[in-house]
């Protein structure tokens, strides 16, 4: 089998996407290299069979954008020198890079000169992001060089992924080459989030209890939800709020709560054990999230929706494209983003209605069937096979659109 390079800025086991991309080249055979950063307290070097993990002396700081600027160029230079000197020892068949930042690719260029695949994994539209967290517009000069820096990076690359097809077109219309480009969706591991090992709870009389879990950041809307529980401390009695996960907002939030006086309603449970959060998944009657909408949030999806649909939660998502147009009207309990209001409404009609909850659990199951991690895994495998077989014969791999769309019909008929 063959030796797959894998790097990611970021940490890695505990990258959800990247660790389920990692198992399933491990499963199937292959051995595997990953370089990524070093968090605190973590090893530089982990062996376990055959995946063997580097992590250099970096970690992911939010400090300014001084520091974003040292990252996002001394990580892939880091990067470009340690693969160099590993490739000389391990002589990988195959690398591929997972983004933020695009131009990450390019610290494969040694390798990809010498003939070796490079696949990109593109996690988000950067010049999206860009605009989003720094609350510019998609005109911005800065904007307009991270269009650039994609293009380049995908056209670099000998093929890439990314999470949805609204990402996909958004590529494709700033001329990157869409044959090149397949939808690995962001699916759940089912081996963890596994209903049958944590059941979900049954309504009870005078409770209704919520729960939002992952990263704790303004964009994501916890926010929204907590005043929409202010607004309905009054007339559901039982409501409450529980919170998972970590990030640099959650002492705004803390402030938020104190402010409303809902410091009985509402636990920040912080970032706990895995076993832990699943257990809080069950325990809820629904899943709330919140996602501030923007035009990056419109071309992407949240993990924890799919970790809520797996674990057979009703879920009350807001408006967004991207969402509405894998999850039509019936599967997710929709709220205009951002409006505390219009979320305590849809909280309020799922709560007076039980019936709806059991609705929207089995039509999001159904709707999901396609989206599922072992079609999606199917389908990243594929792209990892063909790669390997190019190189064996000397070229690059080209899917072309009408083979990835025969691909799409082909999951789609299994699902059904």
């Amino acid at each position: 089998m063959a030796r797959v390079c894998v790097i990611r800025q970021g940490y890695v086991p505990t990258d959800p996407r990247v660790r389920r991309e990692i198992d399933a080249l491990t499963e199937s055979g292959h051995d595997v290299d990953v370089i990524c950063m070093r968090n605190d307290g973590e090893a530089a070097f982990e062996r376990d069979a055959s995946l063997t993990i580097h992590r250099l002396p970096m970690a992911h700081r939010r400090d300014g954008v001084v520091r974003y600027v040292f990252q996002y160029v001394g990580f892939p230079t880091m990067v470009a020198l340690y693969l160099t000197w590993l490739h000389r020892r391990r002589r990988f068949d195959l690398v591929q890079v997972n983004t933020l930042p695009d131009w990450l690719v390019f610290a494969a260029l040694p390798l990809r000169i010498r003939g070796v695949p490079v696949l990109l994994d593109l996690h988000e539209c950067m010049p999206e992001f860009f605009a989003s967290k720094f609350r510019t517009a998609l005109g911005h000069p800065g904007v307009r060089v991270l269009s650039f820096l994609e293009r380049a990076s995908i056209r670099f690359a000998s093929f890439a992924i990314t999470c949805t097809e609204q990402m996909l077109e958004a590529f494709v219309s700033r001329g990157a080459p869409g044959e090149r480009i397949e939808v690995v969706m962001n699916s759940t591991d089912e081996s963890i989030f596994d209903p049958a090992r944590y059941v979900p709870r049954q309504r009870e009389n005078g409770r209704f209890s919520l729960i939002s879990h992952g990263m704790i950041d303004e964009r994501y809307g916890v926010d929204t939800i907590i005043r929409a529980v202010g607004r309905l401390r009054d007339r559901i009695p039982g409501i409450s709020l529980e919170v998972y996960g970590y990030g640099p907002y959650g002492d705004e939030l803390q402030r938020l709560v104190q402010e409303l006086g809902l410091q009985k309603r509402i636990t920040f449970h912080g970032f706990v054990p895995l076993e832990e959060l699943l257990a809080g998944i069950a325990d809820a009657d629904a899943g709330v999230v919140a996602m501030k909408r923007d035009a990056f949030r419109d071309l992407t999806h949240c993990n924890k929706m799919f970790d809520l649909i797996t674990m057979r939660r009703p879920v009350i998502c807001s408006r967004t494209r991207s969402v509405m147009e894998y999850f039509p009207n019936g599967s997710l309990k929709y709220f205009d983003a951002g409006d505390d209001a219009d979320l305590a409404r849809a909280i309020e009609e799922l709560y007076s209605n039980p019936g709806e909850s059991d609705e929207l659990v089995e039509s999001a199951a159904r709707k999901n069937e396609a989206y599922r991690w072992p079609y999606q895994r199917q389908r990243y495998l594929a792209v990892i096979e063909n790669l390997l077989g190019q190189a064996g014969r000397g070229g690059d791999s080209v899917i072309s659109l009408t083979e990835r769309g025969s691909r799409l019909a082909t999951l789609g008929d299994r699902a059904a």
